[in-house]
C-alpha cells in the first residue's frame, strides 16, 4: 500500500492548512463585508440535478455512482445546481434579492492540467432576484476586494467582461444564423486554448456555413464598446447594460481591473447575459474565477423564473498565482506569544500564563517541556510570534517571567498578574 492520495486529490498538512485557512478566511470576510449570507448543501446530490443543467454527457465528467438502493447519485462537480435546488425549495418564503455565499469542495473526473485537480474548493457568490447589472457589480466588487486582500493588484490580474446578449445582438445584426448561436459559444469558449483554424473546423462540423464563420470571426475582432456601438447603434439593451457595469465599477474605484472582451462568453449553456473571467496578465494560468448572469436556471430546475448572477472562485489557481507572485508568505502562522520555562520549577507559572492569555484571545504556543533559550527563540521565529515569555528559576519564585518583544527587542520582567494587560497594551 502506498502513502499517496488518490490521483487528482489532495492532502493538507498543517503548513498547507495554514494557507488554506488564510484563503478561506479572506473569502469569508469579504463576503460578509458585502452582506452575503452563508449557506451549505450536501456534497452528494442526485445525478438528475446535473443532467438537467448540463445534459447526459456530464455523467462522463463527474463522480457518478449508485447507492445500495440503486439511486443514481453524484459527488457535486459545482454548486450552482444545488443552489438552484435550495432556492426553489424556499418558494415564496425567500426574501429577494437573496445574496448567498459558501465555500465548497467540488469533484470532477477530468484530465488534470496545471491549475486543475479532480477536487477543489470553490468560493461561490450568488445574487438571486436582481435583474439590474448592480448585481454583477456587487459580485465583482466582492471578488476584487478578496484579490486586494491577497495582495493582488490590477497589474497582476484583469477581469475580462463580455456578454452573451451583446454577442447575440451583434451576430443577428450581421445576419448570422442564431440557430447556431450555442454552437458558436461552446466552440469559442476554447479560443486561446486551440488555434482559430481548429475552431473553424469544429464549427464546420456543427453545420455552420463558411460565410457565417467569417461573420463570427469578424465580430471577434471588435476591440472596444465603441466598435460594437458602430454596428448596433445607441439603442442596444445589451450595450447599455455593459456600459452601466463599467460605470459602476469605475465609481467603485475598480475600473482599472476591468477590460472588455467580446470573445468571453463562458462555455456553460445556462449563461444569458453579462459574463466575466479573471485571468493573470502574464498568462501563466487558467481562469482564476468566472461567472455571469443565468436568468433561466431556476425555471429549468422546476422553480419560478428569477434573475440570477453568480461567480465561482477556485482555490487551486489562486494558490499557484500567489506562489508565483511571492504572496504566500502572508499566510505564515502567527502566534501572539510563545510561553516557555527553563526547568520544571517554572511549569506552573507557564501553564497559568498560557490559560490567562487564551481566555483573553491572545494566542499562545506553550512549551510542553523545559527548553533552552536557543530552541525557544527558534520556535518563536517558526510561529511568527510577537513575544516570548520565558520563566527561569528566579522568575518562577515570584510568579513572573521575562517578556521579550520580538519586534523591538525590548525585554522586561512582567508579573503573571499583569501579563495579559501588558501584551494588549504593547501589541
Amino acid at each position: 500500500m502506498g502513502f499517496e492520495a488518490p490521483r487528482g486529490m489532495r492532502d493538507f498538512l498543517p503548513e498547507d492548512m495554514r494557507i488554506r485557512n488564510w484563503i478561506f478566511d479572506t473569502w469569508r470576510t469579504c463576503a460578509e463585508l458585502s452582506s452575503f449570507d452563508q449557506y451549505d448543501a450536501c456534497v452528494v446530490e442526485s445525478q438528475e440535478l446535473f443532467v438537467r443543467k448540463a445534459g447526459e454527457e456530464v455523467i462522463d465528467q463527474i463522480y457518478a455512482f449508485k447507492d445500495k438502493s440503486e439511486r443514481e447519485l453524484a459527488l457535486r462537480p459545482e454548486m450552482t445546481p444545488s443552489l438552484g435546488r435550495l432556492i426553489n425549495s424556499q418558494g415564496k418564503a425567500l426574501s429577494l434579492p437573496a445574496k448567498w455565499f459558501g465555500i465548497f469542495q467540488c469533484f470532477r473526473y477530468e484530465r488534470m492540467v496545471l491549475g486543475r485537480k479532480r477536487e477543489h474548493y470553490q468560493w461561490n457568490l450568488d445574487i438571486v432576484g436582481q435583474a439590474d447589472v448592480t448585481a454583477e457589480a456587487e459580485v465583482l466588487r466582492t471578488a476584487i476586494l478578496a484579490l486586494q486582500r491577497f495582495g493582488i493588484t490590477s497589474d497582476i490580474v484583469k477581469i475580462k467582461i463580455g456578454s452573451r446578449k451583446l454577442l447575440s445582438e451583434l451576430l443577428e445584426k450581421l445576419k448570422f444564423d442564431l440557430s447556431h448561436f450555442m454552437d458558436a459559444c461552446l466552440v469559442l469558449d476554447k479560443r486561446g486554448k486551440v488555434e482559430d483554424a481548429v475552431l473553424k473546423e469544429m464549427l464546420v462540423a456543427k453545420g455552420v456555413a463558411n460565410t457565417e464563420i467569417d461573420t463570427l470571426f469578424r465580430v471577434l475582432e471588435i476591440k472596444d464598446l465603441l466598435d460594437a456601438e458602430v454596428i448596433l447603434g445607441h439603442d442596444s439593451i445589451a450595450l447599455k447594460e455593459i456600459k452601466k457595469l463599467f460605470q459602476l465599477m469605475e465609481m467603485s474605484g475598480y475600473g482599472n481591473f476591468l477590460v472588455f472582451d467580446v470573445a468571453v462568453i463562458r462555455g456553460l449553456a445556462y449563461y444569458t447575459g453579462i459574463v466575466f473571467e479573471g485571468f493573470d496578465v502574464k498568462g501563466r494560468h487558467r481562469a482564476i474565477f468566472g461567472g455571469g448572469r443565468y436568468d433561466n436556471l431556476l425555471a429549468s430546475l422546476g422553480g419560478d423564473s428569477q434573475p440570477c448572477v453568480g461567480m465561482g472562485f477556485g482555490d487551486v489557481v489562486i494558490y499557484e498565482l500567489m506562489k508565483d507572485e511571492g504572496l504566500i508568505k502572508n499566510a505564515g502562522k502567527q502566534v501572539d506569544v510563545v510561553i516557555a520555562y527553563m526547568d520544571s520549577s517554572g511549569e506552573g507559572v507557564a501553564v497559568k500564563a498560557a490559560c490567562e492569555c487564551r481566555k483573553s484571545n491572545i494566542s499562545v504556543n506553550l512549551s510542553l517541556e523545559p527548553q533552552k533559550p536557543k530552541k525557544i527563540f527558534s520556535q518563536a521565529d517558526k510561529f511568527g510570534a510577537s513575544f516570548v515569555y520565558l520563566i527561569g528559576q528566579e522568575e518562577a519564585k515570584s510568579e513572573s517571567g521575562s517578556l521579550k518583544n520580538l519586534k523591538t527587542g525590548e525585554q522586561v520582567i512582567v508579573n503573571l498578574a499583569q501579563l495579559v494587560e501588558f501584551i494588549k497594551k504593547v501589541n
